[in-house]
């Protein structure tokens, strides 16, 4: 029987991370999570209790309602991976619009936020056998992660597959938008101060700018084998 063993997802927002990150785990029988969505449900929540806006942050204010936010991955059997509830509710459709992309890495900043999801995510990580995908997995989740790839692809393939996704599901946005979100998003996540985007040291850096999901998902394949 093959050793199970964590894999760490990490890299630039739009470079494919969940997508890899769900067909490897459904290739291997391993739990997925996607902690991007975490992150999102928690924007989503701060959106919706008048805490955030692209106007204003109360920063104080969400931190003392953390405790009022309840996340879990629960399976959809028909979709064949794990769906994003908050509080009790599927919040997966809510939270992958442009609003939530442009806030999402303001609530990313916040210590507070970080430690609370850190947390969940080493607890479903202790048991092996998961593959976690994010900006701060093989750096602060699992540092001992028996793999680590770190994707980056240039900002305007990046931002150009956004486009292409969020067209597809009928909404109503321009490409200058979504550059301006990927471009963003990168100088946040890059520059925060708790758990900057940083490639581990022992990284594998996966570059797709130039390949395709299958093309890229065969040399993630590659890897794993490698591992296990």
């Amino acid at each position: 029987m093959k050793k199970k063993i964590n894999i760490a997802i990490d890299g630039y927002s739009s470079t494919g991370k969940s997508t890899i990150a769900k067909k490897l785990a459904e290739s291997l029988g391993y739990v997925y999570v996607d902690t991007g969505a975490m992150y999102r449900a928690v924007t989503y929540f701060a959106v919706k209790n008048h805490i955030i806006s692209k106007d204003f942050f109360k920063k104080e204010e969400l931190i003392s309602k953390l405790n009022q936010i309840d996340l879990k991955f629960i399976f959809n059997k028909d979709l064949g991976h794990a769906e994003i509830y908050l509080n009790g509710k599927n919040v997966e459709e809510n939270i992958r619009n442009l609003e939530i992309s442009n806030l999402v890495s303001r609530i990313a900043e916040v210590s507070e936020v970080r430690r609370k999801l850190v947390e969940q995510q080493q607890k479903i990580g202790k048991d092996k056998g998961v593959v976690m995908d994010g900006r701060d997995i093989g750096t602060v989740v699992f540092p001992d992660a028996e793999l680590k790839i770190f994707m980056t692809a240039s900002a305007e393939k990046r931002a150009q597959r956004r486009y292409k996704e969020m067209i597809g599901k009928g909404e109503s946005v321009n490409l200058e938008e979504v550059i301006k979100n990927v471009t963003e998003r990168d100088r946040i996540d890059t520059n925060r101060k708790d758990s900057p985007l940083i490639m581990a040291e022992d990284a594998v850096l996966l570059d797709n700018s130039d390949l395709s999901a299958d093309e890229t998902f065969e040399k993630a394949m590659e890897l794993v084998a490698e591992k296990i």
